[in-house]
């Protein structure tokens, strides 16, 4: 998680076409479930299936079991505001 953390801080991300900026905004948001112990987060996509690019290029170097679940825009956000960020909770 920290070489994941260092590469968002450094937008090394943001370059790769289509999804870097939808990528960055996603991980930069992203929550930590503490009953799961699972990152959780909202991201734009048009892919099928869902996240391939992005699971190719970063999310499957990361992250184990990723689960895919179709919200309306904004809503994965307001169903994980609650919970405590990723970032925040790996820095402590």
């Amino acid at each position: 998680m920290a070489e994941l953390a260092r590469r968002l801080s450094a937008g090394e991300f943001l370059r790769m076409r289509p999804f870097g900026r939808a990528l960055t905004k996603a991980l930069e948001g992203a929550k930590l479930d503490p009953a799961t112990g699972e990152a959780v987060w909202e991201e734009e996509d048009y892919c099928s299936p869902p996240l391939a690019m992005e699971r190719e290029a970063v999310l499957d170097h990361y992250f184990d079991g990723l689960k895919v679940e179709p919200v309306r825009r904004g809503e994965g956000w307001t169903r994980v505001a609650h919970l405590p960020g990723l970032w925040e909770i790996r820095r402590g």
